[in-house]
């Protein structure tokens, strides 16, 4: 099957972490929550935002991570799904093995990949994953931030920083803007 150009899935994600950003023995970084959207890449409209909560089955949650993500073991407790079915979903509603993917970085694509091999589940996504990070270099000449990043652009962070489905959807933001100004060609050098 070939990839479906229409919409453009954008990522972030949010990883159990602590203070120093080392692992404490026996624990390790994995996924706490996928913050997922829709880029349409015809109309640049965002849609489908959604936070995936994923319940940690290698880590706990830190109260370093809780200060930074606003994420507590009680939201997750409620809210968390198995890392598997989390997978499934991006599968299923977003058609994520064909559509081209994004994030800003290469962290979340990293992570992904590392958590889907140590657990054995099917990696949610192809092949195709845009960097945002170097697509707004490729469009600005600049390396920084997503928050600088949208500064520049004159765009307000809407919601709370580091929290997946808000960093994804201010992700889709910035991009929407830089694409509608110089074109789809920025994403096809990324294999669109």
């Amino acid at each position: 099957m070939s990839l479906r150009k229409d919409k453009l899935i954008v990522v972030d994600l949010e990883a159990t972490c602590w203070e120093g950003y080392t692992a404490p023995t026996g624990q390790r970084n994995e996924i706490l929550e996928i913050g997922v959207c829709l880029l349409d890449l015809e109309t640049f409209a965002i849609s489908d935002k959604r936070s995936l909560l994923i319940t940690p089955t290698e880590s706990v949650i830190s109260p370093f991570c809780t200060e930074l993500t606003s994420i507590t073991h009680k939201m997750v407790e409620a809210e968390g799904i198995p890392f598997a079915d989390a997978c499934a979903i991006l599968e299923k509603d977003y058609d994520s093995r064909n559509r081209m993917w994004s994030s800003w970085g290469a962290f979340d694509r990293d992570l992904f990949h590392k958590q889907c091999k140590r657990r054995n589940v099917r990696y949610p996504f192809n092949h195709k994953h845009a960097n945002l990070k170097r697509v707004y270099v490729d469009a600005t000449g600049e390396r920084v931030g997503l928050h600088r990043a949208m500064r520049a652009f004159d765009v307000e962070f809407d919601g709370q920083a580091h929290r997946g489905h808000d960093d994804a959807y201010n992700t889709a933001v910035l991009l929407s803007l830089i694409l509608q100004e110089q074109g789809l060609n920025l994403l096809r050098r990324r294999g669109l």
